[in-house]
């Protein structure tokens, strides 16, 4: 009988000692899942019509060296309406991007060194892999949320400004 005891109790505190090292590692996971990068908005950006006229202005995150343009919006999870990410690179080149480790749907805004729309993706997958390609040069692009090109009525061939 004390034997029988002794293993219920062994039993007991075994399934305790997992439900409670699994209870941990779902807080650990839940911890790390609202883990967001907090952005610092330095610039603006405008979107013009095609007779200069602003129709929007967003904030902006700069990404204008290496690292920064690597991160992006990596491990970003909350990115206010008005607000977004510019990527500026030395020259004009057709660019490419990628959502990985992106938590966001995000409309990605390709423009050339004349500050021209010459792409816009809508509404990328979040966590994908899948090469977005400007297809025409660019020199400049802008992030933001999914929906904010279409809210805004934003088309390839209208312009950005950037603040000075």
């Amino acid at each position: 009988m004390l034997i029988r005891h002794t293993l219920h109790i062994s039993f007991i505190l075994t399934a305790l000692i997992l439900i409670s090292a699994c209870g941990e590692s779902e807080e650990t996971s839940q911890a790390r899942e609202t883990e967001s990068r907090v952005l610092d908005y330095v610039t603006t950006v405008s979107f013009a019509d095609e007779g200069g006229e602003p129709v929007s202005t967003i904030r902006a995150a700069l990404a204008d060296d290496d690292l920064s343009r690597s991160e992006g919006l990596m491990d970003v999870h909350n990115l206010p309406s008005d607000a977004g990410m510019l990527f500026i690179f030395e020259g004009e080149e057709p660019r490419s991007f990628w959502m990985a480790n992106t938590p966001l749907s995000l409309d990605i805004i390709f423009a050339n060194s004349d500050f021209e729309i010459v792409r816009i993706h809508r509404n990328t997958p979040p966590y994908s892999h899948e090469s977005i390609e400007s297809e025409l040069p660019a020199k400049y692009v802008v992030e933001v949320n999914a929906g904010y090109t279409m809210q805004h009525d934003i088309r390839e061939g209208m312009m950005i400004i950037l603040e000075d």
